[in-house]
């Protein structure tokens, strides 16, 4: 019987590494790696700190999104909630609680971990862990936090699943974690969300940081 299907995490040696660019978010590091038998190699990557999202669904199966502009990708797109993770000694998901607050006025009951992704491993150590949140309801007017610079007047959207899944594949949208989300809680509802982890369940493929 052939092994599961698994990716075989672990670095291969590095022979120097610098910063050639330090950003407000990330950083950008040029590395030399032994591949063995493929030589050495220069890669140049973004060093990112991580990230997690957030499906959050709502009693009639809704999926709460938030619109943004990204101007890499010049283009104002649907998203999910999300943040980095970058305050010092934050548990991941109460930072994805937290985001969640603070872009939708929005606080769950439940939480488990959907999937961890790498978002883009050519050029990027981002991995990104992605929530379901059910049982919403508001946070208190006096709790809220409030918004500014690009977050303010941030639009807040709630979507049937099945409609973003058919936008998804539609072409409609593009945002990659938005995708992913949309996808993987569709087929984990399909399957009565079998499969889910606890919301502190472990991370250890996640993002080193910029250091």
């Amino acid at each position: 019987m052939p092994e599961p299907l698994e990716d075989v995490h672990g670095a291969k040696p590095v022979l120097a590494s610098e910063v050639v660019f330090g950003g407000r978010v990330w950083d950008v590091r040029s590395e030399r790696v032994d591949l063995g038998d493929a030589g050495v190699v220069t890669r140049d990557f973004v060093a990112h700190t991580g990230a997690v999202a957030i499906v959050a669904l709502d009693e009639r199966d809704r999926v709460v999104l938030v619109q943004q502009y990204r101007h890499p990708v010049r283009a104002t797109e649907w998203e999910l909630p999300a943040g980095l993770l970058d305050v010092e000694g934050e548990p991941p998901h109460e930072t994805a609680a937290r985001e969640l607050a603070e872009e939708t006025d929005l606080r769950a009951e439940q939480w488990h971990v959907i999937l961890d992704h790498n978002t883009s491993p050519g050029g990027s150590s981002e991995v990104l862990r992605i929530y379901l949140a059910r049982g919403l309801s508001a946070v208190p007017d006096d709790e809220r936090h409030v918004r500014d610079g690009e977050e303010l007047g941030m639009p807040v959207r709630r979507v049937p699943l099945d409609e973003l899944v058919e936008a998804a594949l539609a072409g409609r949208v593009h945002n990659a974690t938005l995708i992913i989300g949309a996808l993987a809680a569709s087929s984990l509802r399909a399957r009565g969300w079998e499969g889910l982890r606890r919301a502190d369940a472990p991370w250890p493929t996640r993002s080193p940081g910029r250091g």
